[in-house]
């Protein structure tokens, strides 16, 4: 088994399955950070180079951090180095008018001082609301980072392409576009992924296994509803409504077990397996918090779908309903019933969580 890679820009090397941060980030059940960061290098030792998170993952970037620096002190820098970080920088809803370039970089700089590295690999920028202040002159203050060595290459999420061709347009390389991609939510198929192919835009897929329903965990449950403790599974429960009937979802589940157990591997391998073949895909995020998932998340490289294992898959998509029209377009609804559940304000006052704790 190999594990496969993508090169979003030379020199940037990453693998295709990217170990996921967010459910690291509290809110998503228990999380035994310890433990979590410890089993963080049997991912990198097995190949799975690449860590997502964000600076609104509350914790996350300094456990990846933790990480890398206790890999640099036993095993040396070289190791070290193999860690591939892409992170996100969100400024809150609250500050987009306002916001100034020295805290935009104050952000960056956290990050930095988190992660415990001189160069972030990838920065994924989002902007809630193109209405509201200078988000051109914000990516700008990125570019400069980029320029001062803080900064590798340059990535965004959540975003349309008129938005992202607006940045594209003004000079700025956008190497890799992270949206929700998953087989209950194609919305990134087709159009979007045409556009990447012409600007050279990868695409970062998340929710490949909408917080873990494609899985064997869901197969042949009752309908839960939507009463959730975790508002990952609230999310994810939304799209599957957007999808189709809660049968449709099980007969889905249903078709994946089948194609899974004819090729020896789990319904989530086959989930993910179908992202990672779709066109323009660079990677998909999967969220395995510890090294006992390990084994699973790897399964992905060893399964290749066949003519009759699309086409059954294809058969049940036939059927769904959606989700419908451009990519974050639901959930950029503040007022709908996908945007009521984000929480927009979780980066407050960056320049002074730089030097605090």
């Amino acid at each position: 088994m190999t594990v496969e890679t993508a090169e979003l820009r030379p020199g940037h090397v990453m693998s295709r399955v990217i170990k996921g941060g967010w459910q690291l980030a509290g809110g998503h059940g228990e999380v035994r950070q310890q433990d979590a960061i410890a089993d963080m290098e049997a991912f990198l030792d097995a190949g799975i180079t690449t860590f997502d998170c964000a600076d609104i993952y509350t914790g996350v970037e300094e456990m990846i951090g933790h990480f890398i620096a206790d890999v640099r002190r036993r095993r040396g820098a070289e190791v070290a180095d193999r860690v591939v970080v892409h992170t996100k920088l969100v400024p809150d809803l609250s500050r987009l008018a306002d916001i100034r370039p020295d805290e935009i970089e104050a952000i960056v700089d956290r990050s930095l001082k988190r992660l415990q590295i001189e160069r972030i690999p990838l920065v994924q920028f989002f902007w809630w609301d193109m209405g509201l202040g200078n988000a051109v002159e914000q990516l700008e203050v990125l570019k400069d980072c980029q320029r001062k060595g803080k900064i590798a290459n340059l990535g965004t999420t959540n975003w349309d392409t008129p938005v992202m061709d607006r940045f594209i347009d003004a000079g700025f390389d956008v190497v890799s576009a992270q949206v929700q991609y998953s087989l209950l939510d194609r919305r990134p198929a087709g159009g979007f992924a045409q556009w990447g192919a012409r600007r050279d835009v990868q695409i970062l897929c998340y929710g490949t296994l909408a917080g873990g329903f494609l899985t064997e965990n869901w197969l042949g449950k009752e309908d839960p509803g939507f009463s959730f403790e975790n508002r990952s599974l609230i999310k994810y429960r939304l799209i599957i409504d957007e999808f189709g009937s809660w049968e449709l979802f099980q007969t889905l589940l249903q078709t994946l077990k089948a194609v899974g157990d004819k090729h020896g591997v789990s319904l989530s391998s086959i989930a993910t397996r179908w992202v990672l073949d779709q066109p323009q895909v660079a990677g998909a995020i999967v969220g395995a918090r510890y090294a006992r998932h390990l084994p699973k998340t790897l399964e992905v490289f060893d399964v290749t779908l066949d003519a009759e294992d699309r086409a059954a898959i294809d058969a049940v998509l036939a059927q769904a309903a959606g989700p419908n029209g451009p990519v974050y377009g639901l959930e950029g609804d503040r007022e709908g019933r996908h945007g009521k559940i984000m929480k927009y304000n979780l980066n407050t006052n960056p320049a002074d969580k730089v030097h605090g704790a």
